[in-house]
C-alpha cells in the first residue's frame, strides 16, 4: 500500500506517530493471527505487543524487499513459533491436562443467550485448528483466516510455493471431517470451503502468471 510506504518511511526516520498509525492498522490482524495460532492463549496480547516492539526496533532496517504487511507477518509468525516452542517445553514439564493448553479465548465471553451458538462454533473451530501440527496450522491460518495470498505465505514462512500448497491441502483434509458438520449446519449445508477452493484456483492461476519478485517500494 502506498500509504504504508509513506508511514514506514516516516517511522524509519524516527516518527513514533507514523509507527503508531501502522500499529492501529495492523493490530487487530496480528491479534487474530496470535489468537488462532496459539489456540486462544491468554498471552496473545503480549505476543502482539512483542511483535510490534520487534518491528519498531527493526523498521529502520526495512528495505522494501517485500510489502510492509508481509514483513510484519513474518515477524509475528516467528514470535508465535518461539512462544509455542517455549509452551511445549513447559507443558512437557508441568504435564497440563489435555485440552487446557489450547483453551479458547471465547470461553471468556459473556454468557449471553443469543451468542451461545456463535461461541460454540468458535470454540469448535479453535479446537480443530489446535489439533493440527504447527506447520499446518500456520499456513491454513495465514490463508483461510487471514486471507493472505500464496506468494505472501511463502515469503512469510520461507517455504517454496509447492510446500505451502501441499501443507494447505493436508490441513484442509484433516479439518474437513471436523468442521463440515458444524459449518454445513450453520450455512444450510454450504460451508465456506467451496468458495475458498474457487479462490485458491484463481490465485493459483494468478501466481502462475505473476513474476516471483517481491513487491518493491
Amino acid at each position: 500500500m502506498d500509504a504504508d510506504r509513506t508511514l514506514v518511511a516516516e517511522a524509519a526516520a524516527g516518527s513514533r506517530e507514523a509507527f503508531d498509525e501502522l500499529v492501529r492498522r495492523y493490530q487487530a490482524r496480528i491479534y487474530g493471527l496470535a489468537r488462532t495460532l496459539t489456540g486462544g492463549d491468554p498471552d496473545a496480547e503480549d505476543l502482539v505487543q512483542e511483535t510490534f516492539v520487534r518491528a519498531f526496533r527493526a523498521v529502520g532496517d526495512f528495505r522494501c524487499e517485500s510489502s510492509f504487511h508481509t514483513w510484519l507477518y513474518r515477524i509475528a509468525v516467528n514470535v508465535m513459533k518461539s512462544h509455542l516452542e517455549r509452551r511445549r517445553r513447559l507443558d512437557s514439564v508441568t504435564a497440563r491436562p489435555a485440552g487446557e493448553t489450547f483453551k479458547s479465548a471465547t470461553e471468556q465471553l459473556p454468557s449471553v443467550e443469543d451468542l451461545e451458538a456463535t461461541v460454540a462454533r468458535r470454540q469448535a473451530i479453535d479446537r480443530a485448528l489446535a489439533s493440527l501440527p504447527e506447520e499446518l496450522r500456520i499456513v491454513i491460518t495465514l490463508r483461510d483466516v487471514q486471507g493472505l495470498e500464496y506468494r505472501e505465505i511463502a515469503t512469510i514462512t520461507h517455504l517454496p510455493m509447492g510446500t505451502v500448497e501441499s501443507r494447505l491441502f493436508r490441513a484442509r483434509q484433516r479439518l474437513r471431517p471436523l468442521l463440515e458438520p458444524l459449518l454445513g449446519s450453520a450455512s444450510g449445508g454450504r460451508g465456506p470451503s467451496a468458495k475458498r477452493r474457487r479462490d485458491d484456483r484463481a490465485d493459483g492461476r494468478a501466481d502462475g502468471r505473476a513474476d516471483d519478485r517481491d513487491e518493491r517500494c
